[in-house]
């Protein structure tokens, strides 16, 4: 099913388009009319030490990227021959990235501005779509009463939605910025478990240095293997087994960061002071500028933070990330400068050489086993995020399992994590040097967290009303700093900078390629939907006959019946006697209540108006006749009770019903479309690249329709041509 439903006719409002449970993948959240009760979330109550558990389990998702980032930040500057004062001002300036973007706008701003729980640019994009008029989504409106969205419903707007709302160029500029942010994520999930775990078996040669590097790269490429092969048993699973790894790496290192300030330079927390920071400037220049492409991987894995908010919550992680990850950073990366001021030319292996001797191997072992785990972090966000791009119809169909029945952001993909696994063995077999893999992962760290600024400014000044004085303060601050940093990698391209761009280019083709040919569909069948004068006129046309059964009809457009419909009645010349318009709906709660999960309305002439719901956590895997059956014992209760259109009168209520126990007794047969573009002489060069394009997408990802059980006998596919 693609797109709306026939949700007029049935006192319903399309909300939201696209699910992604693991067999719905095309339906919808809801917004009720007409008295109707939404249905209700069967959650328990999260209270303090359900936070607090949750905040450990975000230890072994959210933050490996971001906590084992010393591994490989000082090996990817391209420092010459750095002083005393060089490696102050390093320092100064990894302490205030740390503070300002990790503490200030990820964990203090960005984990505010989530669209039902999910993070992520696509999370912020979709929060914006829902509160300005933006037409480019107008089959995807999206309401919500959501929690985040704390000016929603107000009848005045800003005068940045009102520009947008009129400016189609801006609307456009707005999609590409959150289609480039959601891409840089998914190419940041390729190269965090490549140099996460290939910087951490580099270590392995600190000792042997007769190990050679080839193999170090075939080592790391087997580690990851297995990582991908965990990740079909769940966020949770995998967390519980991993989240002991980061508590141990998260305690390990900074106490040995502790360690090497006690021995090596204990005033080193003057750093802390930023004309550190001015004064390495002055003094090296263009220099200092390029090394920034090294010092923005202190970072890395801070967008994790906002992407994964889907798997947890907002409290846990920013428990987790104030009261242990923070401070773990600021004393290892201490406890590195320390050691490096004392010793300033080991920086290109600024980890291995800061650990003490006894504890090199316990140390080695726990940093081989934090990298695999930081690799999690950015797979998970991946997860999310394309999942995010299904639900919003911007990215092809794919298998979505919900891997936990209290969580519906905890997601997995197989068709997804394959590709990834597929692209990280090959960074790292074809770009073995750490550096150009550094270099590539500055790129995606800071453009990413750029398109997120720049996101979040929209939804201060649109959806929060900031003050401007504090939305001027907050772009000074943070559009500057990022900006520099933006301008700093981009240098790097020929270096390895090329590679994210390059992933980003495909998926950014696929995604506009999936959405431009859904948004011709929605126009066609918007144009030439049937409406109930248009269906009475088709069912009155000489020889169109009422054949005997009960037929479900998926209807999938907003406003009407789709135009298969009429393709259907014209050429079959017939419709059944009793048909069911069915449209499939996902709403954002774990469990709908069985009593409210079918919503029926009468249309006329022997057709009703279905919606069956369904929360995250309800299965589709029923038997065809179960199906049937919830179907139809609530259209039995809707004639029963004489609701909608039909009037109460008991002769014609027993009437209705013996019509519809006769139109099941002769037989069930399920109708679903199956449309393809026809692509004539007419159409530009541009149309004949896209929709071609899209058209292979479509033919190649799963179906629209979930798996219901219906028996084969009872399928019926209707073809039907869309003149692009």
């Amino acid at each position: 099913m693609e797109g709306g439903g026939a949700a007029a006719a049935m006192g319903l409002r399309e909300v939201v388009v696209d699910s992604t449970s693991p067999h719905i993948l095309n339906t919808h959240l809801i917004q009720y009319h007409n008295g109707f009760t939404p249905p209700k979330c069967h959650t328990k109550e999260k209270g303090w030490w359900r936070t607090v558990v949750l905040a450990y389990k975000t230890l072994g998702v959210v933050f490996g990227g971001l906590v084992t980032s010393p591994l490989y930040v000082y090996p990817s500057m391209p420092l010459k021959s750095p002083t005393e004062e060089d490696y102050l001002g390093i320092y100064s300036i990894m302490f205030w990235t740390l503070t300002l973007i990790g503490v200030v706008k990820y964990c203090c701003l960005a984990l505010m501005a989530d669209d039902h729980g999910e993070g992520g640019t696509f999370a912020l994009y979709s929060l914006l779509c829902r509160n300005i008029n933006i037409k480019i989504l107008s089959s995807k409106r999206v309401e919500s009463s959501s929690r985040s969205v704390s000016h929603e419903g107000i009848g005045s707007k800003s005068w940045l939605g009102k520009f947008f709302e009129r400016s189609i160029v801006a609307r456009r500029v707005l999609l590409f910025i959150a289609m480039l942010g959601t891409c840089m994520l998914i190419g940041d999930g390729i190269l965090t478990p490549a140099i996460s775990v290939l910087s951490a078996m580099d270590g392995v040669r600190a000792p042997f240095p007769s190990v050679k590097k080839s193999l170090v790269e075939v080592l790391s490429a087997v580690i990851l293997v297995v990582l991908f092969l965990l990740q079909k048993f769940g966020t949770s699973r995998v967390c519980f087994l991993f989240s002991p790894i980061m508590g141990a790496w998260t305690l390990c290192t900074p106490l040995v960061g502790t360690y090497s300030i006690l021995r090596h330079y204990p005033s080193i927390f003057k750093a802390l002071s930023p004309h550190y920071i001015f004064h390495y400037f002055w003094r090296n220049g263009k220099e200092g500028w390029l090394s920034l492409g090294g010092t923005i991987l202190c970072i890395t894995g801070s967008e994790a933070m906002f992407a994964d908010l889907g798997h947890f919550n907002r409290s846990s992680i920013q428990i987790a990330f104030l009261f242990t990850i923070y401070p773990s950073l600021v004393l290892t990366y201490a406890g590195q400068t320390a050691y490096l001021i004392k010793n300033p030319n080991d920086h290109n292996d600024g980890f291995y050489k800061f650990i003490p001797h006894k504890v090199y191997w316990p140390i080695f072992v726990i940093s081989t086993l934090a990298a695999i785990v930081a690799s999690q972090s950015l797979i998970s966000a991946t997860f999310s995020v394309i999942k995010q791009s299904v639900v919003l119809d911007y990215f092809p169909r794919v298998k979505v399992v919900h891997t936990s029945s209290n969580k519906e952001g905890e997601v997995y993909s197989p068709e997804v994590n394959y590709i990834l696994m597929v692209l990280c063995i090959a960074v790292i077999l074809i770009f073995g040097d750490g550096k150009d893999i550094g270099n590539a992962f500055g790129v995606v760290v800071s453009l990413v967290m750029l398109i997120t600024t720049v996101l979040l400014a929209l939804v201060m000044i649109i959806i929060w009303r900031t003050p401007p004085l504090l939305v001027a303060l907050y772009l000074s601050v943070f559009f500057t700093m990022e900006g520099v940093y933006v301008s700093s990698v981009l240098t790097k391209i020929s270096e390895g900078g090329w590679i994210p761009f390059a992933i980003s280019f495909i998926l950014a083709f696929i995604m506009f390629g999936w959405f431009y040919g859904r948004q011709r569909k929605t126009d066609y069948e918007l144009t030439h939907k049937i409406d109930m004068g248009r269906l009475e006129m088709l069912l009155s046309e000489p020889g169109v006959q009422r054949v005997p059964g009960l037929c479900f009809f998926y209807t999938n457009i907003q406003d009407g019946l789709t135009p298969i419909l009429g393709h259907y009645v014209k050429n079959m010349k017939s419709l059944h006697k009793v048909t069911i318009f069915t449209t499939l709906r996902y709403l954002l709660v774990p469990k709908v209540d069985p009593n409210e999960r079918t919503v029926v309305n009468k249309l006329g002439h022997r057709t009703y108006g279905c919606v069956i719901q369904y929360g995250y956590a309800d299965s589709l895997n029923l038997e065809g006749d179960d199906f049937v059956t919830q179907v139809t014992d609530s259209l039995r209760l809707h004639i029963q009770n004489g609701r909608g259109c039909l009037p109460d009168d008991s002769l014609e209520v027993q009437e209705e019903m013996s019509a519809f126990e006769e139109a099941k007794r002769a037989g069930v047969v399920h109708i679903r479309g199956k449309t393809r573009f026809y692509i004539g002489k007419n159409c530009g060069w541009f149309d004949r690249i896209m929709l071609a394009f899209y058209e292979v997408m479509h033919s190649n990802c799963r179906s629209a329709l979930p798996a219901l059980g219906v028996p084969p006998q009872q399928r019926i596919e209707v073809g039907m041509l869309y003149e692009a």
